[in-house]
């Protein structure tokens, strides 16, 4: 029971959309098709139309590496730098300090690479996120 009121404390985890039942029955009628990584239908009209030939790719960049392309503003080398910056960091690092950041990718066993990358970053400033962290490494951000 939840101190505020009579109902059950979990209640705010389930879906207001559907009954449980009936989460569980969506739930049931995709599960074959997320563990077989294609179409279950038994009737070929239900199955989604692949795309026509000379269509382009839904792939907003398909000669890049990145799937769907990269932000406008940024670079490839860009988008990748601030992923691995972002594997290594996490919200709870936020604020802090250059020489904070360095400690923290550490004590999460980042590679040395990144940890050389942050200690790079000039003293004195705090930053709030890895937005700030990439911008002041150099890196071009999405505008």
């Amino acid at each position: 029971m939840s101190d505020s009121d009579d109902t059950f404390a979990g209640t705010s985890a389930r879906s207001t959309t559907h009954s449980a039942r009936q989460d569980d029955q969506l739930k049931h009628e995709v599960e074959g098709m997320m563990r077989s990584g294609r179409s279950t239908h038994a009737e070929e009209w239900k199955d989604p139309e692949p795309a026509a030939e000379g269509e382009p790719d839904v792939d907003s960049s398909p000669e890049d590496t990145l799937v769907g392309g990269v932000p406008v503003g940024m670079t490839p080398d860009a988008v990748v730098a601030r992923a691995e910056l972002a594997r290594w960091l996490v919200r709870a690092d936020f604020p802090a300090t250059g020489p904070e950041l360095v400690e923290a990718a550490r004590d999460h066993r980042a590679p040395d690479a990144v940890a050389d990358e942050l200690a790079t970053l000039p003293d004195g400033e705090t930053y709030e996120r890895i937005g700030d962290v990439v911008r002041a490494l150099g890196y071009p951000t999405e505008t």
